[in-house]
């Protein structure tokens, strides 16, 4: 963690829904101003998580405090300044894009949104649409106007949720370049994605959370590097003289030799199944 402000608190955090544990004495920090991302399987708890950081769920146990706010004590004032952006889009089907934009504006005080409308949907290339009911919307352009939505009001920390499902390989780099600007603004990210590639090249720092624990924490090649040195089997030269040896005696011509660089879905497989291993030692 850098010397930045902290956005966001996390102190060992756990929550239960009956008898099944989703989150398990998860702690982090988020910087003020970075993109934070999340990763984990379906049902690691990243739903849940983001749930109590936007005071929609209470945890069980542990602190969070979200722009220096306790959400357990200070819910309201948490909801001033961040803004939620769900898997499951809120927007109404009947109303034209602008409208939309137009109600998020109204609820979040803004008087004369017509500039900010104009900006946003200009950026996100959704001003030839706007007069259009949003049920005669694409996937992507829904998605693109989910993001529209989440910055209307200038919060200071923004929770995406999976913000590129169902977008065109096109507007997904937009998405991204979006994402980067408002983190270039100074607005706080956090970030949740089943793309690992996207994680890798937006994050400041990511979170491996694996059945509601945190199992690997830090930048994009902090994680790559752990990888290299905790979980990859090393391969010396000669392994490499013996293989090439082995190869050349199947009649199979080998050009060139060079070494792979790790990428996170090489590290995301090999904590999941590090920790799935180690539950088993546990429960045995």
């Amino acid at each position: 963690m850098t010397n930045a402000a902290v956005a966001i608190s996390v102190r060992h955090v756990a929550k239960s829904f009956g008898e099944t544990q989703v989150l398990t004495d998860v702690s982090f920090d988020i910087a003020q101003g970075e993109v934070f991302t999340l990763l984990g399987e379906n049902g690691a708890g990243k739903t849940t998580l983001i749930s109590i950081l936007s005071t929609l769920t209470a945890p069980d146990s542990g602190q969070v405090s979200v722009g220096g706010f306790d959400v357990s004590r200070e819910p309201d004032s948490v909801r001033e300044i961040i803004s939620l952006n769900s898997q499951s889009t809120t927007l109404d089907e009947e109303f034209s894009g602008y409208d939309n934009l137009a109600l998020i504006a109204r609820l979040h005080g803004v008087r004369k949104p017509e500039a900010d409308i104009e900006r946003l949907s200009a950026r996100l290339n959704l001003s030839d649409f706007l007069k259009r009911k949003v049920s005669t919307y694409s996937g992507g352009m829904r998605r693109r106007l989910d993001v529209a939505m989440s910055l209307i009001g200038n919060p200071s920390i923004i929770m995406l949720d999976e913000p590129t499902t169902g977008v065109d390989p096109r507007n997904r780099l937009e998405i991204w370049d979006i994402i980067r600007e408002i983190r270039d603004s100074g607005i706080t990210v956090l970030l949740t994605t089943q793309y690992l590639d996207e994680a890798d090249k937006l994050s400041d720092h990511i979170a491996f959370l694996h059945e509601g624990r945190i199992a690997l924490y830090g930048t994009p090649e902090e994680v790559k590097a752990t990888s290299r040195q905790d979980y990859n089997v090393r391969i010396g030269q000669n392994d490499v003289t013996h293989a090439r040896q082995a190869l050349n005696d199947a009649s199979i011509s080998v050009e060139d030799v060079e070494p792979v660089e790790s990428d996170l879905e090489t590290v995301f497989f090999a904590v999941t199944e590090k920790e799935d291993k180690k539950k088993q030692e546990v429960s045995q």
